[in-house]
Order: structure tokens, then sequence, then C-alpha cells
């Protein structure tokens, strides 16, 4: 395996070339919250226990939240729901590419605070899942 290079195109945009091969990974938010969209999926660096946290406060165990400035072009997840790891919960639209919300992990869906039209900012709660 060799050691990927890593190659900055433009503000938030990165291209990757590791074992023959080139990828574009986009990067949003801020340094203590950062988001990435790779093949096809988005992915969060977390800097805390947001699990503990949640739970002490009485709150769903995970949050999922918007990772940059989009239109919410389909939900396909409702209250009750049953999901299972890698399942897409939201289907979001920004700079022209569909951005699939995928389920972390196994569990229920316990609110939806977004419907399709809906424009959304970057860190705002979309699913909430115990």
């Amino acid at each position: 395996m060799s050691t990927p290079v890593v190659t900055r195109i433009a503000a938030g945009v990165y291209r990757v070339e590791h074992d023959g091969r080139n990828e574009v990974v986009y990067v949003a938010g801020p340094p203590e919250n950062r988001w990435a969209f790779w093949n096809g999926q988005v992915y969060q660096a977390e800097t805390r226990d947001t699990k503990t946290t949640a739970r002490q406060r009485g709150q769903a165990e995970l949050s999922l939240t918007a990772p940059m400035p989009a239109t919410v072009v389909k939900v396909l997840v409702a209250p009750g729901s049953v999901v299972k790891n890698g399942d897409i919960l939201v289907v979001l639209e920004a700079m022209k590419m569909e951005l699939a919300i995928r389920a972390p992990a196994d569990g229920r869906v316990t609110a939806v605070h977004c419907k399709e039209g809906d424009l959304v900012q970057p860190d705002t709660m979309l699913v909430e899942l115990d």
C-alpha cells in the first residue's frame, strides 16, 4: 500500500491519490466539527463523546445534522422507523450533488426534523436515532 497524497483543489475540495486511484473529497464545517463527503457517503469527525453527553441530558443517542447548506430532496424515514447501519435516511442536494445521510448504526428513529423542500444550514438537526 502506498501513502495517500492529498492535494487541495479549492476551498473544501481535495484530491486524494492512493494506490493508483484519484478520489475527490469535499470537506465542510468548523475545525471542531468537520464533515467530509466521499464516495457517496457523509462522514463526521467527532471530538467529544456525544453519546454520553446526550444520554446524560436524556436526549436521543445520535443526532444526524446537515453537513453543509443544502436542500432536503427526500425523507425516507418517519418516527418509529427501525433502521440498519448504512440505511439512507435523508437525501440532500448541495452544489448540484446528492448527499445521502445514512444511519451510522442500527437503531430506531425517534424524531425527524425536516421535510422535502426544506433549505437547511450546516449543523441543522435532521434525524434523531435511539
